[in-house]
């Protein structure tokens, strides 16, 4: 029997958002440094020089309210910041200006897209501190990252699998994106995570020691490392071992985690009010106002589009971009005729076939005015000269009139956004050209289809049809699309011979 079966793993992740503010959170210090020189964007503040007093950024406080509405948590009304002291040559001041006993955001929950529901304990403000590159035998500081606005999301130990850990950064990131208040990108560490793990037997009433497994930073990573860290501990406590409790670190090109320290208890940083900075006391009427003008979360747009059966892989690929998100729901909200799966599937398989170098160059400018659309004035016969609501229901009305099938409806949605798509030229123009147009005039492939089962080369594939094998009628459908050279409806064309059986 597999060892493994004996134990189940209990995973908690705290997850690191940096806001999207334009300035630090308590300096008034450029916070975008991606493209500055190492301690450029710096200020005395940031450096902790002798006399200098933090500024709390107001808006920092806004993020926070919007992301705590994004994990269904309610604002504190009343929160203070305290000092966590630890001593690390990125950190100048000794201590990091944190959250610890006051914490802004309260429990909420993230509903994964399996309807698996993790619990929010709480998250926090805090500072980011610098960085550290280690070069041999010395080590570098870059201090620009020093002061950046963070969020930190705390889970409750509700994952039970490296699988669901993933999906669930996966989803904190979608939230954070949609709320508007990072730029969640994992590649330049707007989110990083630790991943606490702990193992125990099947039915134990204790959770086993953990162990933490920090920064984090791609979904990958998170589930790799969970993955490594359940077997790890499950081959310690098979051995007859303890294990021990400790913060350890993940090496990507081993896939390996190791030992980097023991596990500090909240004792050891010292925490204590920081005097420099008042309490944040927000009303309800305050807190709703930055909360207002949101737009709708993943888990909302997965309802809204729960009857129209799409694959769960295509939905989960639109709902990568926001905006994309947004534009589908509108159209869909118009009414969108069928057949919705074909051209929301070749939305998603567009989108996915594309770097995310030309992504962010093409498809966000082409969606960006796409969604700024005035929906109630659709004009179906004002050409706009550019891909809308009106170049989209006009395509979909191709295919569900029959004229298109779902791949044609796939390749001309593809057309309309390369060099081919010329302003005023409409979905119809471009099945024509592509000789895409299908007939579905009923009464001139009912010959077609006669013709073709009359052929004495038809006769087995329809003994086998009525013997059972359905799969025979492929055969003759093609030899339809054959006689037809490619031009009848093949949907037609199977309930056309399904009748003469």
């Amino acid at each position: 029997m597999n060892k493994s079966s004996d134990y189940e793993p209990t995973i908690g992740i705290e997850c690191h958002v940096q806001l999207k503010t334009a300035t630090k959170l308590f300096s008034a210090t450029d916070n975008d440094a991606r493209d500055s020189e190492p301690n450029s964007c710096v200020s005395e503040i940031d450096f902790a020089l002798p006399g200098m007093l933090p500024m709390l950024n107001h808006e920092a406080i806004v993020l926070a309210a919007r992301a705590g509405k994004a994990l269904n948590a309610k604002i504190a009304n009343v929160s203070r910041f305290d000092r966590k002291h630890y001593f690390y040559p990125d950190l100048p001041k000794g201590y990091q200006t944190t959250q610890m006993y006051q914490p802004i955001i309260l429990a909420g929950f993230v509903e994964l897209p399996s309807g698996v529901k993790v619990r929010i304990h709480h998250a926090h403000l805090e500072e980011d501190a610098g960085k550290l590159t280690h070069h041999g035998d010395h080590s570098l500081v870059d201090l620009n990252r020093a002061g950046t606005p963070l969020i930190e999301i705390v889970s409750e130990p509700d994952i039970h699998s490296a699988h669901d850990a993933k999906l669930y950064a996966q989803e904190l990131q979608m939230l954070m994106k949609y709320a508007d208040v990072s730029y969640a990108n994992l590649f330049h560490g707007n989110m990083r995570f630790d991943v606490n793990v702990s193992v125990a037997r099947k039915g134990a009433t204790e959770l086993g020691l953990r162990c933490e497994v920090k920064n984090l930073n791609s979904f990958r990573s998170v589930e790799r490392a969970a993955e490594y860290e359940i077997a790890r501990q499950i081959d310690i406590l098979e051995s007859g071992e303890t294990v021990k409790q400790e913060t350890r670190g993940w090496h990507d090109a081993d896939q390996k985690t190791f030992s980097q320290r023991s596990k500090e208890d909240t004792q050891d940083y010292r925490y204590m009010p920081d005097a420099d900075i008042p309490p944040v006391i927000l009303t309800d009427d305050e807190i709703a106002e930055m909360q207002s003008g949101m737009r709708k979360m993943p888990h909302e747009y997965r309802e809204n589009w729960r009857e129209l059966n799409l694959d769960e892989s295509v939905v989960e690929t639109v709902l990568q971009d926001e905006q994309l998100a947004e534009s589908m729901d509108a159209i869909f909200a118009k009414g969108f005729p069928q057949p919705k799966t074909e051209i929301v599937a070749g939305m998603a398989d567009f989108v996915g076939e594309i770097s995310i170098d030309d992504y962010d160059k093409l498809v966000k400018r082409i969606f960006n005015w796409f969604a700024s659309i005035a929906w109630e004035s659709l004009d179906m016969s004002r050409l706009d000269g550019r891909i809308g609501p009106r170049w989209l229901l006009s395509l979909s009305k191709l295919a569900a009139d029959g004229k298109l099938s779902s791949t044609g409806a796939k390749e001309i949605f593809v057309a309309g956004f390369s060099e081919e798509f010329t302003p005023g030229k409409m979905p119809e123009d471009f099945a024509k050209e592509k000789n895409l147009i299908q007939n579905s005039n009923e009464d001139e492939i009912a010959k077609i289809v006669d013709e073709v089962l009359a052929d004495p080369a038809s006769q087995k594939p329809l003994a086998d049809i009525r013997g059972g094998n359905d799969k025979a009628i492929g055969f003759l459908v093609g030899q339809i699309m054959k006689k037809s050279q490619g031009k009848a409806n093949p949907g037609l064309a199977q309930k056309l011979i399904r009748e003469r059986l």
